[in-house]
């Protein structure tokens, strides 16, 4: 073989692997943060901190079936009712939960950990009360709820 091939050969590589490498990188850069980021960004604290403070619900999917035998740690603050009126946000130090009442009780909507936190324990109603614990680093956190005037509400702990 002579030179003359081995050279063509060679370009014609380089310049495939050249446009190939191009090709990549637009397709990258069009894509964008879908592919090399995280959805929606990455939020700092206070930007957490004012999301949860919003009267939006969070929607979560449950996580596994818990294990019984938690005990109470901590009470929760709740957030203003969502537009539907009888549908209110609650956050704990282990977590975030979301609640309506309804002519059966109250019902948990969805329930959400906090970061090192998992679920231990739930009753998600409907019924006259109904909780969910979480717990973590920190111990053990558990929201009891109840209806009061067609809105759930944060009940003592029995």
């Amino acid at each position: 073989m002579g030179r003359r091939p081995l050279l063509a050969a060679a370009a014609g590589w380089l310049a495939t692997t050249v446009a190939a490498t191009l090709v990549g990188l637009a397709a990258i850069q069009l894509v964008g943060a879908g592919i090399t980021g995280t959805p929606g960004g990455v939020r700092d604290e206070r930007e957490v901190v004012r999301a949860l403070a919003s009267p939006a619900p969070v929607t979560t999917t449950p996580g596994p079936e818990p294990t019984a035998g938690a005990t109470p740690a901590a009470t929760a603050t709740s957030r203003p009712p969502a537009a539907g009126g009888g549908r209110r946000g609650f956050v704990t130090g282990g977590g975030t939960a979301v609640a309506e009442c309804g002519p059966a009780g109250v019902r948990l909507i969805s329930w959400s950990p906090a970061q090192g936190y998992r679920v231990k324990d739930y009753d998600r109603g409907p019924a006259d009360h109904v909780e969910v614990r979480f717990v973590g680093p920190e111990g053990e956190h558990e929201l009891r709820l109840r209806c009061r005037g067609g809105e759930p509400v944060a009940a003592p702990h029995d």
